[in-house]
Formats: structure tokens, sequence, C-alpha cells
């Protein structure tokens, strides 16, 4: 089986002290590659690194929504100049998170749309991070990505993806026209997500896309505990049975589409 867990938290300390051991056991899952995200400055420039040392992890820089308020004046010089890295693949994540609220609500808009900027400068994906926020989410990614001529075509440029998808069959609908895939992670697993596994199985194969965002969101049989992204098998496992499709399949078919976004390959 072949897996790519497009979305981790390698650099969290949570895996300090054993990462070689996880990301063996990722390999020897199948996972054939990691997009390790920032949430911070200082995150994103340890995917950077890790990145450099990992052939099989890429990185994507940003700001997360709890983060917003530390933003500084040099917020996009800085992100444009880690996103020079070959393989830097992603800005963000970055979104806006009402569950929380940990930064004001104007300034989370503000430096989602600064983020947003820096994306479209440079030809990147954007990884957003929605939270109770559904509505102005898809309000500003309209006003952003809405006049894309390509957004029917992931393979002509990429818009992004939708980190840990928690909308409904509407939003990911308006969400893959404006050029998005779609991601789930962990929560797809758990007994009370039929609703979540219903709208996974309405997303078009070609948009779709499996995480961990780990070392949170574990699976069903993992709950409680640390994630890692060996475990990103049991989010193809069960989005393969919502889908009522082959488990193996449902890997590779996630995994060429995870190429396709970030690695444009």
């Amino acid at each position: 089986m072949e897996l790519f867990d497009t979305h981790c938290h390698l650099t969290d300390r949570a895996f300090r002290a054993d990462l070689e051991e996880v990301l063996a056991r990722a390999r020897a899952a199948g996972v054939v590659g990691m997009v390790c995200v920032g949430y911070d400055l200082e995150s994103s420039r340890a995917a950077v690194a890790l990145a450099e040392r990992e052939d099989d992890v890429w990185a994507a820089v940003g700001l997360h929504p709890h983060y917003a308020a530390r933003a500084g004046r040099d917020l996009e010089a800085t992100l444009r100049s880690l996103v020079r890295h070959p393989k830097v693949v992603a800005v963000g994540e970055t979104g806006l998170d009402f569950y929380r609220d940990l930064s004001p609500r104007d300034v989370q808009r503000a430096v989602f749309l600064r983020q947003i900027e820096v994306a479209l400068g440079n030809g990147l994906p954007l990884i957003v991070h929605d939270r109770d926020a559904h509505d102005e989410t898809l309000e500003i990614l309209e006003e952003a990505y809405g006049d894309r001529t390509d957004a029917g075509d992931p393979r002509e440029g990429p818009s992004g993806v939708m980190h840990c998808f928690s909308g409904d069959e509407a939003m990911a609908r308006s969400c893959v026209e404006l050029g998005f895939s779609i991601s789930f992670t962990g929560t797809v697993t758990l007994p009370r997500a039929s609703r979540l596994r219903a709208v996974a199985a309405s997303v078009p194969e070609e948009r779709l896309l499996i995480e961990t965002d780990c070392p949170y969101l574990a699976p069903q049989s993992h709950r409680g505990r640390r994630n890692e992204p060996a475990y990103v098998a049991e989010v193809a496992a069960a989005l393969a049975a919502a889908r009522g499709d082959a488990p193996d399949r449902l890997a590779l078919l996630t995994s060429r589409n995870a190429r396709t976004l970030f690695l444009r390959s």
C-alpha cells in the first residue's frame, strides 16, 4: 500500500525523543511522502530543516490562526524567503479558528489574507485551517480564488487543500469549485462520524486527500494516544469503506493527488 500523509507536525515536541523511529514506522507502513506543516515561523523553519534532511518529507510554512496576533510586519517577507527553498511545497497552515479564538477574529482574517497573497504570489498551494468558521472561510476564499479560470483542473495549478475538513457537502462542493482539495484525518474513523464519512464519499476522487495532523487526532484504534504518520493507513481504510472502494486503490489515488497538488508530478 502506498500512502501520503499530507499534513503532519513532525517537529512537534511530542516527537522529540523518537522521531527516527516514527519515520521508520511510517515507511514500513507504506508512507512514501509526508508534508510537515508549520504553525508559526519557528516551526516553519524547523519543517524546512527536516525536509532538507529527509528525502520523503516536504515542508509547508505559515502562521496558524491561533498565533495570528503574533504576526509582525515582516511576516510576508519571511514567508517569501522560506518558500524559495525547493522542499517547500505550500503556504500554511493558515485560516480561521473561531472555536478557541486565541487571536482576535479581525486579526485572524487579516493574517489569513496576508498569507493568501504569499501563496498566490508564489504559485503555491494554500493549506487552510477552518474550525467553526465555515461561512467566513468560504467567503474569503471565494473573494481570493473565485476568478480562477483553471479551478476545474487541479493539474493546471493549485489552489490548495481544506485541511481536516469538517464542513458539509455543500461547502465541500464550493471548495472544489474554487480549486481546493478536501483532506480528512483520523476523525473520519470515529463511530460518531457518519456525517463526515458521507461528506467524504461525495468528494470527487481527484480532489481527495488523507492526513494525520499528528501528533493530534489519532484514529479510533489509537484514540487518546499520540498520532503518527503510520496511522494514515487507518484514514485510508475508513475512507475506502465509506466510498465503497478498495483500501489499496484509495491509498494510491490519494498519493497521486498529493503529488499532483504539492509536487506537480
